[in-house]
């Protein structure tokens, strides 16, 4: 059925060239009730019905999403709506699932087999590589090479659901925080004209405090549970025993892997200068080009993985196909919340953007911190970034240099704070689809936000009073 109705509105799309963008400040309050709908269905479903859910949530995004383009066409117009679904479809949605589709892909093709013990430092170094690596391949990147060997290794614990939780805190999050590649925002960014390595240079200090205080406490906290709670891992095994040495089956994926960052890059270095108007959105060619490939990444990963490889990772479809359908619903619903930010002190959400700017005129560098790290941890972190970019200035040479303390706050909102809820950053909510497919009893959303606000808002309070001030 939402498939029938998928149809119709691309049938409508012909006449979208013409349409107008939503107003922001035309819009009330209640223009995002679809999308805190749609939302409370993610965060109750599970919990009230979940059987139910599982066989209709994505019927359920199809209907808060129909929830908002319905009235929109009847008050704007099915232009203004058709033109909608066209931008969030081909600008935002296309080119984010395809490139997390190859990430799943290609790191679900490498199989790391031998015997790693779930040790309290072995999970903290798991942890702390996988960290790292997400500033250079990405946090979807690096959650789905690791999030398997890290469950893999814990399989013979008891109390596994902390060492995901802070899996999703580290790795899915605040390991992006490094460069362009780590985070969307920041790449929003780099294509706005912040420097490839301004980021490094400016958030290292706040990187590291929350890299650093996030493992320690993990340390700490795994190690309560595997000595005081009765954890019991076997013996450690003779290294010449079969099957104990580690390597990697599906090696070729780390080339994809590659390739597939070599993409992402190109797409941010590479200006052509040639777009297309597609129905009222501009695509450009560089990123038409590196979705096409990422493509044929994903048939290659697909093609030339051992089949032993997927199987030894228990590699299915079910946490993109569920990511998929469920941020298929967020971008649509999501589009008059982000035109209300964008109408600034015009629109219904006038006071955040007030909030964020002192009485003297000057930007207010704590609230940008917490106003664009709250609204990420709801709403896509990347437009959200976008808002306060704008909000604080526009102007990249301006905000790398004068306004470099607000960018930064900024930065910092967007990335470490998408770690607040499990649709906070795509890859939440893949890291928890995973491993509720390896029989690990997750937290539900709220939850969740409960680890969060235990942990994590500490750190952020903490952060604000040092570095931003």
């Amino acid at each position: 059925m939402h498939k029938k109705i998928l149809a119709v509105l691309i049938a409508c799309l012909p006449v979208a060239a013409q349409a107008a963008e939503l107003d922001g400040a035309q819009l009330s309050a209640w223009w995002g009730v679809p999308f805190m709908g749609l939302l409370l269905s993610i965060a109750l479903g599970p919990l009230l019905a979940p059987a139910f859910w599982h066989d209709h949530f994505g019927k359920i995004a199809v209907a808060w999403s129909l929830a908002f383009l319905v009235p929109c066409a009847l008050g704007f117009g099915v232009p203004t709506a058709a033109a909608g679904v066209v931008h969030a479809f081909l600008a935002e949605y296309f080119p984010f699932i395809i490139l997390l589709t190859a990430l799943f892909v290609v790191a679900g093709g490498i199989c790391l087999r031998g015997h790693l013990r779930g040790t309290p430092a072995m999970n903290t170094g798991l942890l702390a590589l996988g960290t790292v690596l997400a500033s250079l391949m990405g946090t979807t990147g690096a959650a789905m090479l690791l999030i398997r060997p890290v469950i893999n290794a814990n399989e013979d614990r008891k109390h596994t659901v902390h060492i995901v939780v802070f899996f999703i805190f580290l790795v899915a999050n605040a390991g992006g925080a490094l460069t362009p590649l780590g985070d969307p925002p920041l790449f929003l960014g780099f294509l706005k004209g912040v420097d490839f390595s301004w980021t490094f240079k400016n958030i290292f200090g706040q990187t590291m405090f929350m890299w650093g205080t996030l493992l320690v406490i993990f340390y700490l906290l795994d190690n309560y549970y595997f000595h005081t709670k009765g954890e019991q891992l076997p013996p450690k095994p003779d290294p010449s025993t079969p099957g104990v040495r580690l390597h990697f089956e599906g090696k070729f994926n780390f080339v994809l892997l590659a390739v597939v960052v070599g993409l992402v890059l190109m797409s941010g270095f590479w200006k052509p200068g040639v777009s297309y108007d597609i129905y009222g959105t501009v695509v450009e060619l560089q990123n038409l080009l590196r979705d096409g490939l990422l493509l044929v990444v994903i048939l290659l990963s697909l093609w030339l993985t051992p089949k032993v490889a997927r199987e030894g990772n228990d590699f299915t479809w079910g946490p993109i196909l569920e990511v998929a359908k469920l941020f298929a619903g967020i971008f649509v619903t999501i589009a008059p919340v982000i035109a209300m930010l964008r109408a600034g002190e015009l629109g219904a959400f006038g006071m955040v953007v007030r909030a964020v700017t002192g009485a003297d005129g000057q930007p207010n560098n704590a609230m940008y911190f917490w106003a664009t790290g709250v609204l990420s941890s709801f709403l896509d972190n990347a437009p959200t970034y976008l808002v306060f970019f704008n909000t604080a200035s526009g102007d990249a040479a301006e905000l790398m240099t004068k306004l470099a303390a607000t960018l930064a706050a900024i930065s910092c909102g967007a990335v470490f704070m998408g770690a607040n809820s499990y649709i906070g950053n795509a890859p939440n909510l893949m890291v928890k689809a995973i491993a509720e497919e390896r029989g690990i009893k997750m937290p539900s959303f709220f939850g969740y936000m409960a680890w969060a606000c235990v942990v994590l808002l500490p750190l952020f309070a903490v952060m604000t009073l040092i570095f931003f001030r």
